[in-house]
């Protein structure tokens, strides 16, 4: 039998969702829901499942094991919570939330109902990313001096204007930062390890209508000792494919999309030239820089098998909800330190966030 899958949110995102689970064998589309009818009636039309305008009807449907979640970010933990409760295993789109408040909601209630949790970041998922981690492990850059991430794209006025939500700390949680680079923030936690303070600038620079920020540069100090910068931004014309650095005293990689473009090492393997002849070419898509459309549903269908392969085996999935806490933590740091023009120390105390969405409301 079919694990079958339920999307809960239908809007763009929901497209690649709906692909990666007809990539996977032993899976299936059989339910949609959105605040919006029509949303849900034009996916279903469009993949050939069933449209429900009522989510506990969907969540009582026997048919569907796991739930992807993808309302915008600021609305994922009321559906998150009631399809644990329901007792199906829970997929959500990053970020987890944006509020440590409302990601521990939805831990603690996935936990309580013993079903599998996992947040989305497909981006660990690429060859790339896991030769990266694997050299890492490996111990192959000798002691981690500097990491870092750079996104720089590009986000058009009528993008922001596209939706209500879209540049609100009530539902978005932030702006280029929480929205567009958290990948990369990801990534290099996954691969540096924990972070243990912060300190930040963001800026609101090209566009308008919107509360949050459109650049933002943090430096860095990692619990380890290594440095690092993360630069973010949605208002670099034409924008360019996003990068994470790794350096060490042993060795240096540099991944730009899906490509390794630098690998270079004290100790060289005789694998090493057939990884940076197989991974400089990577390059699928335009990796989001200038058109949110403009990704690949490859990594969506990993993790999803990843997920699939944790129910199976009673394990825990690569990145569950307390790895998808993490990177809004980090996220949640850089604006408090944005905010106060102080370093800040992690992990967090409270929740920053609450302070600057009262903020934007009055």
């Amino acid at each position: 039998m079919a694990v079958g899958f339920g999307i809960i949110g239908c809007g763009m995102i929901s497209q690649f969702h709906a692909r990666a689970i007809a990539d996977i064998r032993g899976a299936k589309l059989v339910a949609c829901y959105d605040t919006v009818p029509a949303a849900a009636d034009r996916l279903a039309q469009s993949t050939g499942c069933k449209a429900y305008h009522d989510l506990d009807a969907m969540l009582a449907d026997p048919d569907v094991h796991i739930v992807t979640i993808g309302t915008p970010s600021g609305a994922h933990m009321e559906p998150a919570v009631a399809a644990a409760k329901a007792g199906k295993h829970v997929i959500v789109e990053k970020p987890l939330e944006i509020t440590l408040r409302r990601c521990d909601q939805i831990i603690k209630a996935c936990q309580e109902a013993g079903v599998v949790l996992s947040t989305i970041f497909p981006s660990r998922f690429h060859d790339s990313a896991v030769e990266l981690k694997r050299a890492v492990e490996q111990g192959r850059f000798g002691r981690l001096t500097l990491g870092d991430a750079i996104v720089k794209w590009w986000r058009t006025q009528e993008y922001y204007d596209s939706g209500a939500w879209r540049g609100t700390w009530e539902l978005d949680g932030g702006g280029a930062l929480m929205n567009q680079a958290i990948h990369s923030v990801d990534l290099l936690l996954w691969l540096m390890g924990p972070v243990a303070e912060v300190q930040a600038r963001t800026a609101l620079l090209a566009h308008k209508r919107i509360a949050v920020e459109d650049v933002a540069v943090a430096v860095l100090r990692f619990a380890n000792g290594a440095l690092g910068v993360i630069e973010a931004s949605t208002a670099v014309y034409p924008g360019y494919l996003k990068r994470i650095e790794l350096h060490g005293d042993q060795g240096s990689a540099v991944m730009e999309e899906e490509d390794i473009i630098k690998w270079d090492f004290a100790r060289k393997t005789k694998r090493d030239e057939q990884i940076l002849a197989q991974m400089s070419q990577r390059k699928s898509t335009g990796g989001g820089a200038a058109d949110p459309k403009a990704i690949g549903h490859h990594g969506h269908a990993r993790q999803f098998q990843d997920v699939l392969n944790a129910i199976r085996k009673g394990t825990r999935p690569l990145i569950d909800g307390q790895e998808g806490r993490r990177s809004v933590e980090v996220i949640l740091a850089i604006y408090k330190s944005a905010e106060t023009g102080r370093a800040v120390t992690l992990p967090l105390a409270g929740d920053p966030a609450l302070k600057a969405r009262k903020q934007a409301k009055g």
